[in-house]
């Protein structure tokens, strides 16, 4: 009976996933046409925002408790999570066009925010003032990424106004403020309610068939806290909302580095301590996956072949750290693997990048 009320929770948290996603695209599309700011920025701000709580609610909880590897390694694997796999389906799905507003602004935020959070760590500590640090500059970036939307979108109505044969443009929302808000709201809390219900009963299926607390924590767990994000930037790739998708990502992850490591920050009752093993190995590949989404967003596409390497490097560093922690004997013959393999590959899918960015530059330039 154990396992069957564990696997009844997995069925419910799922269709609490699906239905929870498909609300909240649609009430954020509505709320944006209704606060004249663009699903982008909804994407970059409430989704990511709200699809990250699981995680603040996780390292804020383990600072307060002094499990200081918690706190730093629910944020760093949630953002090397959100960049190989959630971005890297998503795009498997269907190819990203990528917003040029993305990439021009808030990517080399992400990838700033992730530097400043290593070199914050770099004493060995991630101190109260850090942590300060952290929260004002995400406020701060927030009421400047709503302002400056609110501005563009004006200005592109005003452009529209203009060109109108009849003088008027029908900017009226689809829904009522309320109900956007409702279906926000509602699909939110339904995704946050079923990814916890299927964290549960995926890990008590894990327990009943005697599998390791570790391997729970690098699969179950570690997914389980980003399962928001997988299914809202899924749900918004099938809709056709790809800055959504793309958005949500980027968003998460600002709010992750600045946010989430921040109140764990606020809240710790000492300066959380950095391990070595986060210094050498896990900070250095959040830094890595999040520069590598430069040249690959600078194209202006994530094609298939590219969310499938990102998919695929998801699962290679699982495997990576798996092996790490158990003290396999296959460990050293899986990094020379990696190095004769994955590094090239690398190399190409970045030239690759480049040359298509380059590419389309030239194009540009020829035509105007």
């Amino acid at each position: 009976m154990d396992i069957l009320w564990a696997v009844l929770n997995m069925l419910l948290g799922l269709v609490g996933l699906v239905v929870g996603g498909e609300l909240l695209v649609r009430g954020a599309v509505s709320l944006a046409r209704i606060l004249k700011i663009s699903p982008l920025v909804i994407g970059l701000t409430v989704i990511a925002f709200g699809t990250s709580a699981p995680e603040m609610a996780v390292s804020a909880s383990a600072a307060r408790n002094n499990a200081a590897d918690v706190a730093l390694g629910n944020v760093v694997g949630s953002n090397i999570f959100n960049i190989l796999f959630v971005l890297g389906l998503s795009a498997l799905v269907a190819p990203l066009v990528v917003n040029s507003q993305l990439v021009r602004r808030e990517l080399p935020l992400m990838v700033l925010s992730a530097v400043l959070m290593y070199l914050a760590c770099l004493d060995g500590t991630f101190s109260f003032r850090e942590g300060l640090t952290g929260m004002v500059l995400l406020v701060g970036w927030t009421v400047w990424l709503v302002i400056e939307s609110r501005r563009s979108e004006q200005r592109l109505l005003d452009r529209a106004l203009r060109e109108s044969t009849e003088g008027v443009v029908d900017d009226k929302p689809l829904v009522p403020v309320w109900l956007a808000l409702a279906l926000a709201l509602g699909g939110l809390a339904l995704l946050l309610v079923g990814a916890n219900r299927m964290v549960a009963g995926a890990v008590s299926v894990a327990h009943m068939l005697g599998v390791s607390e570790l391997v729970i924590g690098l699969t179950i767990v570690a997914v389980g806290t980003s399962l928001p994000e997988v299914v809202a930037s899924l749900m918004a790739s099938l809709k056709g909302e790809r800055d959504l998708a793309a958005g949500t990502i980027v968003g998460s992850n600002v709010f992750n580095t600045l946010g989430v490591m921040g109140l764990a920050g606020l809240v710790s009752p000492a300066p959380i301590p950095i391990g070595t093993q986060a210094l050498g190995f896990d900070l250095p590949v959040m830094l890595a996956v999040s520069v590598a989404c430069l040249p690959i967003f600078l194209s202006g596409r994530i094609a298939r072949w590219e969310g499938g390497l990102f998919f695929a490097y998801y699962w290679l560093y699982v495997v990576y750290v798996f092996l790490d922690q158990t003290d396999s004997p296959y460990f050293t013959r899986f990094c020379w693997s990696m190095g004769l393999f994955v590094i090239p590959l690398t190399i190409a899918t970045i030239l690759v990048s480049a040359f298509g960015w380059w590419k389309k530059n030239r194009l540009r330039r020829e035509n105007s």
